[in-house]
């Protein structure tokens, strides 16, 4: 499964983005979907994880109000819509897809990532 990132981008404190992750494969459609995000030099972060149906998602601790996970699998997509933008959001933000069963919190526990997307949150 090859997936795509886009929407990143430059946004002031307070405001919002809404990235996209595309697939590859309809299989992902079945599957668990999750966003991470990384500063250089700091471990891989936990934002946000939705079941393959959508009707489960689980939000990290510093995103939690601010960012919805959804997906569209139709279009095999799923995003994140990011509100209420602080400075400390700003990182590379992943996609990744999980095989096994269940929601997963951790990078290991996801199977197939894409190049990520740059958000820098500045005024």
């Amino acid at each position: 499964v090859q997936l795509v990132e886009s929407g990143g981008g430059l946004a002031e404190p307070g405001g919002s983005l809404r990235l996209s992750c595309a697939a590859s494969e309809r299989t992902a459609s079945t599957l668990t979907m999750g966003w991470f995000r990384q500063v250089s030099g700091n471990e891989r972060e936990f934002v946000a994880t939705i079941n393959w149906d959508g009707s489960s998602t689980v939000y990290g601790n510093s995103v939690k109000g601010r960012f919805t996970i959804s997906r569209d699998n139709a279009k095999n997509t799923m995003y994140l819509q990011m509100n209420s933008l602080k400075p400390g959001d700003t990182a590379i933000y992943y996609c990744a897809v999980r095989k096994g069963a269940g929601l997963g919190f951790s990078v290991r526990g996801y199977d197939y990532w894409g190049q990520g997307t740059r958000v820098i949150v500045s005024s």
